[in-house]
């Protein structure tokens, strides 16, 4: 909710691992990488947000990808943290996983982070940033390096109604664009919010 033009309630978090990682070969989120899988790094870096709780939103290959985030969340002492939605119709492209995890946030959320289940170097330290800013009033945070934008990104909670209403594949791109200066762009400290892994010649990246 919002007071005042402030962001008060609960940062939540969604990390949405539902593709198919076609030109990956498939498989992509339960990858080695580091000392665990690619999906690791994303939910990582989810909980380590200034949120109450990271949601990961599944699709292909849901009962492995849905195991392996429950696994990483009892290894990291998180797993009270950690909640798990299905998007039946996750084919359709981004916008199914963001209307599941959009519709599986508790009420009274002040805003939310959205991660990306193939982006797994994204800096620890930036969501606090992107916190900040919402809580000053900004609609929304995303950060950019290089002059890039990149993810994640964090809607405040007046703009999680759009995300119910999200169709295809372009993602949050559309709602973020709509805002001009009520989006509040933070400087990232590296590529890691530009890196993803698309294919496997991309996890030496790692």
């Amino acid at each position: 909710m919002t007071t005042g033009g402030a962001t008060t309630g609960p940062f939540e978090a969604v990390v949405l691992a539902a593709g198919t990682g076609s030109r990956f070969g498939g498989g992509k989120l339960l990858a080695p990488w580091g000392e665990g899988v690619l999906l690791d790094a994303a939910v990582a870096a989810a909980f380590a947000a200034p949120v109450r709780m990271v949601t990961v939103v599944t699709g292909a290959d849901a009962d492995r990808v849905a195991a392996a985030a429950r696994t990483f969340a009892e290894r990291a002492g998180q797993a009270g943290r950690l909640g798990v939605v299905h998007a039946p119709d996750y084919a359709e492209g981004m916008g199914a996983s963001l209307r599941a995890g959009a519709a599986a946030l508790p009420s009274g959320a002040g805003g939310v982070f959205v991660f990306l289940g193939d982006m797994p170097r994204v800096p620890h330290g930036l969501a606090a940033d992107l916190a900040a800013a919402v809580r000053a009033g900004a609609a929304a945070a995303a950060p950019v390096f290089a002059g890039r934008r990149g993810n994640p990104v964090l809607l405040g909670a007046d703009l999680i109604p759009q995300l119910l209403a999200l169709s295809g594949d372009s993602g949050a791109r559309s709602i973020l664009q709509a805002l001009g200066p009520g989006l509040a762009l933070v400087e990232a400290p590296d590529d890691g919010v530009l890196f993803d892994v698309d294919e496997r010649g991309d996890l030496e990246g790692g």
